[in-house]
């Protein structure tokens, strides 16, 4: 990383919404009211903007411009970005290096989704499916399951059961947490608390790991959007008291141990989290014990406890132990997903990445009203996003307020 410093300056989001209702708004009025929100939040105007970097999954071609142009048509550089469920980080992490290279002083990073209710589906069946060396890979460890995306993080939660003896249970309180999280979040798609009994007899999506609908993220409807600041802009516009420091970023994509290993947790991605992670903590100079507030990629509850280790929160085999002991939630050494996460605040794709960023911010500003982290709005205060998607990218990022 070169020595230009990032800053997030303003961030928006809309609430995440079950796809299909009866008067769901199309994406042009997601992302205008996200943007929006993000540009207010900044207090600019958008002709401030010099680059927008637009994600989404499911959309036509140039949907960014199309997005954008409620904001605005001012010439500026326009991307579309689409990176399966890391879209909205990869959107992050392209705005934040425009800034970081010295190309600009202020982008937006923007993401939406307008989904289909039911289970992911491909869009082409006349071409190879990106996804289909992982499937095959999988598919030589484990039975077929369908559908896949839970098939293969349940596959990947039972390899962790298997070798070190944590059980489904955990799924579950993990669940269970981030559903309770959700309560107190008025942009979660879900805000309903559950016991743990409840969790576990839900509908079953994977048997064998004893996955339940409730312990898996929902497809939903939302956008989420960032401005994003060099420190020269910040000083111009006297932001400092607002900005919040990206001090570490990383993108990674899969390497060869992703399938060489002959791991259900690598083939979905932990050995790209480790190393996202261990760049960002190198770049930043922190560590885990350094961080206060965690967002990260809870698509499925066994997903949520393998990054625990990815991300340095617990040895290799040990993540349950931190469940166990209540160190992932309020009073404990760490709350992760106070959103309420993907499986309770909602799964939008191209949106996720973002609407992280937005939790993250508010966290670090002490705006998180009743969701509020202790110890994460104070100078010291740290906070780590992790969003990842298959095939394969994850993008870990590190901040810290700017007035630290």
């Amino acid at each position: 990383m070169s020595s230009n410093k990032v800053y997030v300056i303003g961030v928006g989001m809309t609430k995440f919404s079950k796809p299909g209702r009866e008067g769901a708004e199309d994406y042009p009025a997601m992302a205008k009211q996200s943007g929006t929100r993000a540009l207010e939040d900044a207090g600019i105007a958008f002709d401030q903007i010099e680059q927008a970097h637009v994600g989404f999954m499911y959309g036509e071609s140039t949907s960014g411009q199309r997005a954008i142009y409620e904001l605005g048509m001012t010439g500026i550089p326009i991307t579309n970005v689409n990176n399966n469920c890391s879209t909205g980080s990869t959107a992050l992490y392209l705005a934040a290096q425009a800034i970081r290279g010295g190309l600009a002083d202020c982008t937006l990073a923007l993401g939406f989704e307008k989904m289909q209710p039911g289970s992911l589906a491909t869009s082409y069946e006349d071409r190879e499916q990106p996804l289909m060396n992982h499937i095959q890979a999988l598919a030589e460890l484990r039975e077929f399951a369908f559908p896949p995306a839970p098939w293969m993080f349940g596959a990947a939660g039972l390899e962790h059961n298997e070798r070190y003896g944590s059980t489904p249970e955990h799924f579950a309180k993990i669940a269970e947490k981030n559903h309770r999280h959700s309560a107190n979040n008025p942009y979660a798609q879900f805000q309903d608390v559950y016991e743990l009994e409840d969790i576990q007899s839900a509908k079953m999506i994977y048997a064998e790991a004893g996955l339940t609908r409730l312990m898996c993220s929902p497809t939903s409807d939302g956008s989420g959007a960032a401005v994003l600041a060099s420190e020269a802009f910040v000083e111009k516009h006297g932001l400092g008291d607002r900005a919040v420091e990206i001090v570490g970023q990383a993108m990674v994509t899969d390497m060869r141990s992703t399938f060489d290993t002959k791991s259900a947790i690598n083939l979905v991605g932990a050995d790209m989290s480790k190393k996202a992670a261990e760049k960002v903590y190198a770049q930043s100079g922190l560590t885990p014990d350094d961080v206060d507030v965690i967002e990260l990629h809870d698509c499925f509850a066994p997903n949520e406890l393998i990054t625990y280790e990815a991300l340095g929160l617990a040895a290799e085999g040990e993540a349950h132990k931190l469940v166990d002991a209540g160190d992932t939630t309020y009073g404990g050494r760490w709350v992760v997903n106070p959103s309420g996460g993907l499986i309770s605040k909602g799964h939008p794709l191209g949106a996720t990445g973002l609407a992280q960023c937005a939790e993250m911010t508010w966290q670090l500003r002490g705006e998180a009203e009743k969701r509020q982290v202790p110890g994460a709005a104070e100078k010291s205060g740290v906070a780590l996003q992790h969003n990842i998607g298959l095939g394969g990218a994850v993008v870990v990022t590190a901040y810290q307020s700017a007035n630290r």
